[in-house]
C-alpha cells in the first residue's frame, strides 16, 4: 500500500486536495483515507451509540449495521497501527494532517513536516496532482506481514495449498545481557539492483516442487528497536516444503540482496558490513 500525506494550515485547502487525490487514485486501485481529528466527533446512531459500553470500561467499541456501514470509537489509536490494519486490503492510503509522520507528504503553506516532500505549494490550487502521483509511484510501499499473507492467499494456485509459512525479522535490543542496547538500525538498498535480486530469488524458490508462491519485503530507512525489518512468506502444498523454503529464503536474501545495515547503539554507530 502506497501512503501519501497532505499537510498544511487550516485555510490551505487540504481536504479539497485529498478529494482530488482520492478521485484520481481510485482509477488505479482501492483507497482508504485517514484524518487527524483535533477533537472527538459526536457519534450517534439514533441514540444507540456505544457510549455506555465505553463508560463500562471497554477500550474500543464498534457499531455495526446491516445496511448503513459501521463506526468505531476508542483511545490510543496510532497512525502506524491504523496503516498496518489498512495495508492488507487497500492499494493506497491518503493521510490528512499528520505533519509529524515520516511518510511521503504534499506540503502546503510552508508547513513543517517530518516525511519527504513530494510536492510543495502555497495552497491546494498550486499542486500538480499528476506529478504527485508519479512521485508516489516511486516511493516504498507500506507492507506488513498480513499484506503478504493476504496476497499469497489470493494466488491462482491457492486451492492446492495446505500451508503458509512466514518469517519476520525484527530489531533486537541486544545479543547478550551485557551488550550495549541497540537504539535503531538503518538500512539502505542498492536501488534497482536490490529489487531485481529479490524478484529473481522469489522466482527461483517458486520453481521448487510443491512451492506455489513466495513473497518477500525488506524495509529501508530507520527502524527502531522492536519494529519489523523483513518478511518472507511461502505458500506451499505441505508444511515441509513451506518451512524449508522460508528458511532458505531468508538465508539467501541476507546473502544475495544488496541491503546495507547501520547499527546505532547508545555508545556508537557503525555499518555492519565494515565489521564482518
Amino acid at each position: 500500500m502506497n501512503v501519501l500525506g497532505v499537510v498544511g494550515p487550516s485555510e490551505s485547502g487540504k481536504t479539497t486536495l485529498v478529494e482530488r487525490l482520492v478521485d484520481r487514485l481510485t482509477e488505479r486501485g482501492s483507497v482508504a483515507t485517514v484524518k487527524r481529528m483535533t477533537h472527538a466527533p459526536d457519534i450517534d446512531t439514533e441514540g444507540k451509540d456505544t457510549a455506555r459500553h465505553r463508560a463500562g470500561g471497554a477500550a474500543a467499541t464498534y457499531g455495526l449495521t446491516d445496511d448503513d456501514g459501521w463506526f468505531a470509537t476508542g483511545t490510543e489509536r496510532t497512525l502506524d497501527a491504523t496503516l498496518d490494519d489498512l495495508a492488507p486490503d487497500y492499494d493506497y492510503a491518503v493521510v490528512e494532517g499528520y505533519s509529524d509522520a515520516a511518510i511521503p507528504q504534499v506540503v502546503l503553506g510552508d508547513r513543517d513536516h517530518a516525511g519527504p516532500a513530494l510536492a510543495t505549494a502555497p495552497d491546494a490550487d498550486g499542486v500538480d496532482v499528476d506529478a504527485v502521483l508519479d512521485a508516489l509511484a516511486e516511493t516504498d510501499p507500506h507492507v506488513t506481514l498480513e499484506t503478504l499473507v493476504e496476497r499469497v492467499k489470493r494466488a491462482p494456485e491457492a486451492e492446492r495449498a495446505g500451508a503458509i509459512a512466514t518469517f519476520t525479522g525484527r530489531v533486537r535490543a541486544k545479543d547478550a545481557p551485557d551488550d550495549e542496547p541497540t537504539e535503531y538500525l538503518e538500512f539502505e538498498k542498492y536501488e534497482g539492483v536490490a529489487e531485481e535480486k529479490m524478484a529473481a530469488l522469489s522466482a527461483d524458490l517458486e520453481g521448487r516442487e510443491g512451492v506455489l508462491d513466495v513473497r518477500m519485503h525488506h524495509r529501508t530507512g530507520v527502524i527502531e528497536y522492536g519494529e519489523d525489518i523483513v518478511f518472507v512468506v511461502v505458500l506451499a502444498g505441505h508444511r515441509g516444503e513451506a518451512f524449508r523454503t522460508v528458511e532458505d529464503g531468508i538465508d539467501r536474501l541476507k546473502d544475495e540482496v544488496p541491503v546495507f545495515k547501520k547499527e546505532v547503539t547508545v555508545e556508537e554507530e557503525f555499518w555492519v558490513h565494515d565489521r564482518e
